[in-house]
């Protein structure tokens, strides 16, 4: 066979970004090609002009097997979006997108990588028109949208394809084998080896972040070769339609079927995802969202490799800190971004009824939760101001969750309306503050169960090591994407490490300054683990990328 195929030239330019990439996720230091500032982009005065005109509008994609159109996205902000979709006849796209394959994994893992590459460059110089797309389906607020929706997104992306490049070329593309024999002729063989796609991949998006949840699958499977089916969030479709747009217009660009990669936007109420999940021809799906449907594709879609994020219930132990202050403002913030609608935000505060010490002397249970209220009302007190961190409730569910957890126990800090001057319609709601007992079974079901908005338990313990015991049962029970801790105790650290380590939950110790518990950073940070409920993988190691290809040897005598 011959060596790896000539790099596509018009893609060549991406050959030192993919170096670096893999770089970065060997040293695990912070690198990112892609800037998060408004400023670095060109795009920025015509991105909402560019926005409004698709507003209204059929968004025709030139995708096989159409049968019809579809839509109805609803800005969170209050704004009709009113674009049309492709309806996809499965029977006619699945097949279609199938017969682009064998040229793709032929291109070999370089080509494939780097027109990823392309396709995120073209993706990147379009971040702030991206930007709105997001903020209209999400809720996020614009600056969220921009960074999360756009550069962030982006490099997970990226971080996604140098995983998968690593790991394709792991195993060298030929060998020669020689075996010695004695007095006898050597053994020798020429083998040769592929990194062969599994088939089609689906993507099923979620609404509160699609492109940032969706990136990590599309390019990881791409870039391994297969192509790509996104069964958009059916109130979060426009972002994941101009990244289909925009990937088919490079591979055509770069002498590839388009098909690669096509948008299944869904009718109302058809439950597209579970007849795509079940298609023979989909044996890779990556699925963002609710527990109840990542368990039924981990059950029923056994044809092919699933990788989930589902819920969890994301806790901070509350032991003792040196920074009292800075402990309340870093807590304070991750609480209220992007209200509460982020998979890593915490939910339970475990806190000794005792109280614990600080800086600023010792401090009780109650005086700790009504600090920490009054951190979150300084910092929500403005409403410009609390309109940028909170954006608007992504949904009605979300804010019947946060109108019902008033009635669980006693409030600490009441949720308040926060009005939008530009968007009037926006339903914006600061984060509630719930005091539980963890020693009374009646509070345990709502604490233990994830409430997913902008809702706080402080939950008062008997003790650390109660909180401790909690924290393992919490996890090991309900999954937990993040685990917060403060302790000036260095054995209390090591008793939450312990249970980290062993649940297999991502731990963030003492954070009182500009990095929150609810932030991760691609190329070095993990987002999940793939080791307890919450999530059964990992954005990104090498097991995310690793089991959507396989190496098939042929071997010839010399």
């Amino acid at each position: 066979m011959a060596a790896e195929p000539t790099a596509v030239p018009s893609v060549e330019k991406h050959r030192e970004t993919l170096d670096k990439a893999l770089e970065a996720i060997r040293t695990r230091e912070y690198w990112s090609p892609y800037p998060e500032h408004p400023k670095a982009y060109a795009d920025g005065e015509t991105a909402q002009a560019a926005f409004d005109a698709l507003r209204g509008t059929r968004f025709d994609l030139d995708q096989p097997g159409t049968d019809g159109w579809t839509g109805g996205e609803v800005s969170p902000y209050g704004i009709e979006l009113g674009v049309e979709y492709p309806h996809p006849d499965v029977d006619a796209l699945l097949p279609a997108m199938k017969a682009a394959m064998p040229a793709w994994r032929e291109a070999g893992p370089q080509n494939r990588a780097l027109v990823c590459l392309e396709i995120l460059a073209r993706l990147n110089a379009r971040t702030t028109e991206l930007a709105h797309t997001v903020m209209h389906t999400s809720g996020q607020a614009f600056m969220m949208a921009f960074q999360a929706g756009g550069p962030h997104a982006q490099d997970r992306g990226l971080e996604a394809v140098a995983y998968a490049y690593a790991e394709q070329t792991r195993t060298p593309r030929t060998a020669e084998w020689v075996k010695p024999q004695g007095k006898r002729d050597p053994l020798a063989l020429s083998k040769d080896f592929t990194a062969v796609p599994r088939g089609i991949a689906l993507v099923i998006g979620c609404n509160t972040f699609p492109t940032w949840n969706g990136y990590p699958g599309l390019f990881a499977s791409l870039a391994t070769g297969n192509a790509v089916v996104v069964k958009p969030h059916p109130r979060a479709v426009l972002p994941l339609a101009l990244t289909v747009g925009i990937a088919r217009e490079v591979l055509a660009d770069s002498g590839f079927d388009p098909n690669l990669v096509c948008l299944a936007a869904e009718r109302p109420g058809e439950g597209l995802a579970k007849t795509l999940a079940l298609r023979p021809e989909v044996r890779i799906i990556d699925y963002t969202g609710s527990t109840a449907f990542g368990d039924w594709l981990e059950e029923n879609a056994r044809q092919a490799q699933v990788f989930t994020e589902k819920a969890g219930v994301n806790t901070v132990v509350v032991d003792s800190t040196d920074d009292y202050k800075g402990m309340l403002s870093n807590l304070a913030f991750s609480l209220s971004l992007y209200s509460g609608q982020m998979c890593t935000t915490p939910q339970n505060l475990l806190i000794p009824r005792d109280g614990i010490a600080t800086d600023d002397g010792h401090k009780g249970f109650d005086e700790v939760v009504g600090d920490l209220s009054a951190a979150v009302g300084g910092l929500l007190g403005d409403d410009a101001r609390a309109n940028a961190l909170l954006g608007a409730l992504v949904n009605p569910e979300v804010k019947a969750r946060l109108e019902a957890a008033a009635s669980l126990g006693e409030v600490a800090l009441p949720s308040r309306e926060v009005p939008n001057p530009d968007f009037p319609d926006a339903v914006v709601r600061t984060p509630v503050i719930v005091k539980l007992d963890g020693a009374k079974p009646d509070d345990e079901a709502a604490y233990m169960s994830e409430c997913f908005g902008p809702v706080a338990f402080a939950v008062a313990m008997d003790s650390t090591e109660d909180s401790v015991d909690l924290l393992r049962r919490t996890v090991r029970d309900k999954g937990a994407m993040t685990v917060g801790a403060y302790t000036t105790s260095e054995e209390v650290e090591r008793q939450i490490e312990e249970v980290c380590l062993e649940e297999a939950a991502q731990l963030s110790l003492n954070l009182t300054g500009g990095v929150y518990v609810n932030q991760t950073a691609a190329f070095s940070d993990f987002h999940g683990s793939g080791g307890n409920p919450a999530a059964n993988a990992a954005l990104c190691d090498g097991a995310f990328v690793a089991s959507r290809f396989r190496v098939i040897e042929v071997r010839r005598p010399v």
